[in-house]
């Protein structure tokens, strides 16, 4: 189970600043049921994941970033037959350090607690345009 970056990961994305814009291809999978903050309401990881994405929208907008596409998975068709991901989710950020000024900034993290909530497990991947 992977929700938050190891000390090292975020040193390596903040080691490789490039000055290029950045996508974050996110695969988050959902709790059945939020815990956390969430808890007391009674709410699905997918319903607290909705409050995070409806929460993030400002601080995505005030780095520069923006969500590319949200998706819902539907089925494997390479790989194992059931379903490792719930939800794929593009965003993109003018920078990695955008990325993580967004995502070190004190209200992002009062925030984040609904992600935290939500996901069972997730994976996040910076991504730039392939050049071959």
């Amino acid at each position: 189970m992977s929700i938050e970056p190891t000390p090292e990961q975020i040193q390596r994305l903040a080691s490789s600043q490039d000055g290029q814009p950045v996508v974050m291809l996110n695969l988050v999978r959902f709790k059945e049921r939020a815990d956390g903050i969430d808890a007391a309401d009674g709410i699905t990881g997918a319903e607290a994941y909705a409050r995070y994405g409806a929460a993030v929208v400002s601080h995505l907008e005030r780095v520069g970033g923006r969500v590319l596409m949200a998706l819902s998975a539907q089925e494997c068709v390479i790989g194992p037959y059931e379903g490792e991901w719930d939800m794929v989710l593009l965003a993109e950020y003018p920078s990695r350090q955008a990325f993580l000024e967004m995502t070190t900034d004190a209200g992002y993290l009062d925030i984040h607690q609904h992600r935290a909530a939500a996901l069972a497990d997730s994976r996040l991947i910076a991504c730039a345009v392939f050049s071959g």
